[in-house]
């Protein structure tokens, strides 16, 4: 386990609203993480276009992917919209492609997810979430956060309220830290697939026969 560097861990959140409950749960998560020893960044999602809008050398979808390859770790925090994640959440992850270049910017990095609710508890949104970062190649952590009637779990200041709610918020950040400290010098490793190296040894291959075949024409 190397800790020659923090643990760099990008926040990404699902909503504008100037009193945001799922950016005020990313603040809080984003403290306490912090306090574990990560360095945080966040990816503030005003001004990003609409997905296939505008070329990807948009300054704005240009910051987003620039984050992510920094990032070892991420945290998405959505609030839940008529039994799913919101439309800007879903959004900013369409913006992140698979691969960027020889670099594929979510592969093998750790993902929390959180959600915020208006009304009774649900886990629509972080089940969505989740959904998302398999399909990223991401390893997302078994632990995750979702927070009912949010609007009563927050102070006036965005700090987040002594309770179980904010408990399980440091569980989830605390096991976000470790799988990220164990994982990230392993990727290499752990994401290694026999069908990728199967197709790069066939490419290897063919372009060895080009090359035989080059060679004879010029001699011919």
């Amino acid at each position: 386990m190397s800790f020659d560097h923090k643990p760099r861990i990008l926040f990404l959140y699902g909503s504008l609203r100037d009193r945001s409950y799922s950016r005020l749960l990313a603040e809080e998560a984003a403290r306490i993480i912090e306090g574990f020893g990560a360095e945080v960044r966040f990816f503030h999602p005003h001004d990003l276009p609409i997905h296939g809008s505008v070329p990807d050398d948009h300054p704005k979808v240009q910051e987003l992917r620039d984050l992510v390859l920094w990032s070892e770790g991420q945290v998405w925090s959505s609030p839940e919209l008529h039994g799913n994640i919101s439309g800007l959440m879903k959004h900013q992850i369409d913006w992140i492609p698979l691969s960027l270049g020889a670099a594929r910017p979510t592969q093998g990095k750790t993902l929390a997810v959180m959600q915020v609710s208006g009304g009774s508890q649900s886990f629509n949104a972080v089940n969505t979430l989740r959904v998302l970062g398999r399909w990223m190649r991401m390893f997302t952590i078994p632990n995750q956060s979702s927070v009912a009637k949010a609007y009563q779990e927050f102070n006036d200041d965005g700090t987040m309220k002594d309770s179980a709610y904010r408990d399980r918020v440091i569980d989830v950040m605390e096991e976000l830290y470790k799988f990220t400290l164990l994982l990230r010098d392993q990727v290499d490793y752990l994401t290694d697939r026999h069908s990728e190296r199967k197709a790069e040894t066939e490419k290897q291959a063919q372009a060895i026969v080009s090359q035989s075949i080059g060679t004879a024409s010029s001699k011919a």
